[in-house]
């Protein structure tokens, strides 16, 4: 009962003063946004038979959306930083929306790769307003209130690609992409009409001025973000690779069907239902060191017995172990935001966000060519390396490491 009343101790806080409804529309917009994003993993042996895609390319087409997402994210923060944070938020969710109706419409590679580029774009706005507007509403309990929206992020992730398969079997694979975009635009008009607007928005100044960026260099120093940073590129380009072939594994490795694989990628998602929320708390009482090696331990393990397991249940086992590394985002996420004033948080989220986000992106593609060349299998080992040196890095922080 303990840990029950806490959660009911820990949502009525969130919920309280008015906050709830806000909290909720910005949660339920990442969730769609990251549940659009992770039904291209689920699609991607459709658009491999549309268009005749290799691995490497199909792989290709993942880093692009990636990509997408991560080179907005410096001028999403700028913005956050000068204007209302509503307005950014809505402005991302519409665009999306708008640029999968010409992902669906695509006639060609070319222009699938274009739309996919601007649909990672369009994402790109929401990820630093959401965490700036979050640690205005919460500056008392950033790591829960994070742990929240990307726990119904994970919802998203969980819901939206068997949903997506489903309707690429029964329909067409543009069903089950164009099915969001309505849920787009009534989540933008949703964040518009409840996200309050922050007073001072446009107090702060957009332009990268000296007093500012020596302000962004001195707090970058002062936090250790440097090193954070590498421990950050080596998690994306691990976590990037993984959740951009993870099916396509299931499918063409495990043999699994393409709905089956879609149902197993959702279960990874939906532990993070969970895991979360409760990592944003570890962070909050423990700190970044400890509870980060907590959430890597599990994908280490599992990644390194993927190759050996076979079978629908036991690669549920697999997945469920693997499932910790949604922590992470909780974890790290807080501690960068922590480390900025609020003056430039969201200048400085941005820019860390946007260098190993973009630095990341290239897992994909480099996972695609380990995979064409037969290597698929000894791929999730190298990942299951990557992730150990990360955790070795992190074991250097300073014990119960907090901004």
């Amino acid at each position: 009962m303990g840990i029950i009343d806490s959660i009911v101790t820990e949502g009525a806080e969130l919920w309280s003063d008015g906050r709830g409804p806000s909290l909720a529309v910005i949660s339920g917009g990442w969730g769609l946004l990251l549940g659009t994003r992770m039904v291209y993993p689920v699609l991607l042996p459709y658009f491999r038979d549309s268009f005749g895609l290799s691995l490497t390319v199909a792989g290709f087409l993942i880093t692009i959306l990636w990509l997408g997402s991560a080179v907005g994210q410096l001028p999403g923060g700028i913005l956050a930083d000068r204007y209302n944070e509503r307005v950014v938020m809505a402005v991302s969710a519409l665009l999306v929306g708008i640029a999968l109706g010409f992902v669906v419409m695509a006639p060609t590679a070319g222009l699938l790769f274009v739309a996919t580029g601007l649909v990672g774009l369009g994402q790109s706005l929401y990820p630093i307003a959401r965490i700036t507007i979050v640690s205005h509403i919460y500056p008392e309990r950033l790591g829960s209130a994070l742990g929240v929206t990307m726990a119904t992020g994970d919802l998203g992730q969980t819901v939206l690609p068997p949903l997506a398969g489903v309707l690429a079997v029964t329909v067409a694979w543009q069903a089950g992409l164009g099915f969001l975009i309505p849920f787009l635009v009534a989540i933008g008009i949703g964040i518009w009409v409840i996200v309050p607007a922050q007073k001072g928005a446009n107090s702060g100044g957009t332009s990268l001025s000296i007093d500012r960026i020596g302000l962004l260099v001195s707090e970058v120093r002062e936090a250790n973000l440097p090193f954070v940073s590498l421990i950050l590129v080596l998690f994306f380009l691990t976590w990037q690779a993984f959740t951009g072939l993870y099916p396509t594994y299931l499918v063409e490795v495990k043999g699994l069907s393409s709905s089956t694989a879609g149902l197993l990628f959702s279960i990874f998602f939906a532990f993070g239902v969970v895991v979360k929320p409760l990592a944003g708390g570890a962070y909050d009482r423990i700190g970044m060191r400890n509870a980060l090696v907590m959430v890597l331990a599990g994908p280490v393990a599992g990644f390194g017995v993927l190759p050996f397991v076979d079978g629908f249940w036991p690669l549920v086992g697999i997945t469920a172990v693997v499932s910790t590394m949604l922590g992470s985002g909780a974890i790290t996420q807080s501690f960068v935001a922590d480390a900025f004033s609020a003056e430039i948080r969201g200048t400085g989220l941005g820019v860390v966000r946007t260098v190993t986000a973009v630095i990341g992106s290239t897992g994909p593609v480099l996972f695609g060519a380990i995979a064409d060349r037969g290597y698929f299998d000894e791929g999730y080992l190298l990942l299951a390396a990557v992730l150990l040196v990360v955790i070795l890095l992190t074991l250097r922080l300073p014990r119960g490491s907090s901004a």
